[in-house]
């Protein structure tokens, strides 16, 4: 099992641990909903640095990047993110990512941690660039510094003006008393705030700043569980949960990533799949009885007959209702449509909604 550079931290805090992509991470400390609930209002910290960094360098980095991803990295200015996704050639997705521009010739891809391995194995095999590929991922720590006060809070520990910043953009720079600190507008709870990339050396040195930086706005330590249900409340997908190698980012109503205006791998299955349709869509649902979906649950229709499965379910602490995401039929993916929940012996109704459920 790996460990992150602040594992003994969390140990001291009293976290509960459990293994998650092959690391110990802290799962939570005082309890998801409290958690959840200081991001949502206040501003919590996550050790998320179990998070691969990929760095692409040379003439043809980008002519790489545009040719496994599916967004469209040309349109990056120096300083910008873009989120994207990598393809496979069967109609599924390897993998869901951020890329960061630093300049034409230097790019880093943030790749999930349980993919770590695969991702790599897959873009050295489509390398055929006069482009330089390092894994970086042991070498560097990230924390996720999430919630409404994030930006007032984490001003005093660095010199650049963190209200500048703006979303999906990043600088690199001092911050709590380390250099070279990558200071990125981006998040996976919909509550604002930064994602922080150091290495491993300046880890606790920046723990510690953060906490004390956030000590008068109400910063708590969060773990993976609320991070899990605050990025289930905003609608975004959760990869080996709502996306893998056997759902397509059409299906995924990742059509919004996916730019068939340059060539990428399989982009014209996937371009296909688009102008005809998909034969299922993930849809977002509220459910209107008593009941939490669970990932693995099918879903059916009024008749019984089964239309899908669930992919992710939980009881939202800011909604105080159960809320999921699943693949459906085309014919029933539409706003409005009651669908049935097959928990045990019972079928617990449920409406299709508009993500987010969050409205903030």
């Amino acid at each position: 099992m790996k460990t992150t550079a602040l594992n003994h931290i969390h140990q001291q805090l009293g976290a509960k641990m459990v293994p998650f992509a092959g690391y110990e991470m802290p799962v939570s400390y005082t309890g998801v909903n409290e958690e959840h609930e200081t991001v949502r209002k206040h501003l919590g910290v996550f050790d998320v640095s179990h998070m691969g960094e990929f760095f692409v360098e040379g003439n043809e980095a980008l002519n790489l990047i545009q040719k496994v991803t599916t967004n469209d990295a040309s349109k990056l200015v120096d300083g910008q993110a873009q989120y994207t996704c990598m393809p496979n050639t069967s109609g599924g997705i390897i993998d869901d990512l951020i890329i960061y521009k630093f300049n034409d010739e230097k790019f880093m891809m943030v790749v999930n941690a349980s993919n770590i391995q695969k991702d790599w194995e897959w873009v050295n095999s489509h390398n055929s660039f006069d482009a330089k590929l390092s894994d970086l991922s042991d070498e560097y720590s990230l924390l996720a510094i999430q919630g409404p006060k994030a930006v007032e809070a984490m001003q005093s520990i660095s010199p650049h003006n963190l209200s500048d910043i703006k979303f999906y953009h990043f600088e690199v720079g001092e911050f709590g008393g380390a250099e070279e600190v990558i200071i990125s507008a981006t998040g996976y709870t919909g509550s604002g705030g930064f994602e922080i990339y150091f290495k491993n050396k300046d880890a606790e040195q920046i723990w510690a700043s953060v906490l004390e930086a956030g000590k008068d706005y109400g910063i708590q330590p969060i773990g993976l569980a609320a991070r899990d249900t605050l990025r289930l409340e905003m609608g975004m997908c959760l990869y080996g949960n709502d996306i893998d190698e056997t759902t397509s980012p059409i299906e995924a109503k990742l059509g919004w990533i996916t730019k068939f205006t340059k060539d990428f791998i399989n982009a014209e299955a996937l371009k296909k799949e688009k102008e005809s349709g998909p034969s299922r869509k993930l849809v977002a649902f509220e459910v209107l009885e008593k009941g939490i979906p669970r990932h693995g649950y099918e879903l059916v229709n009024s008749d019984g007959d089964s239309i899908g499965h669930v992919t992710s379910g939980t009881m939202s602490p800011s909604l105080k209702k159960a809320i999921g995401m699943g693949y459906v039929t085309a014919e029933e993916a539409k706003f409005g449509n009651k669908i049935f929940i097959q928990i045990r012996k019972k079928q617990v109704k449920a409406i299709i909604v508009k993500p987010p459920f969050y409205k903030k």
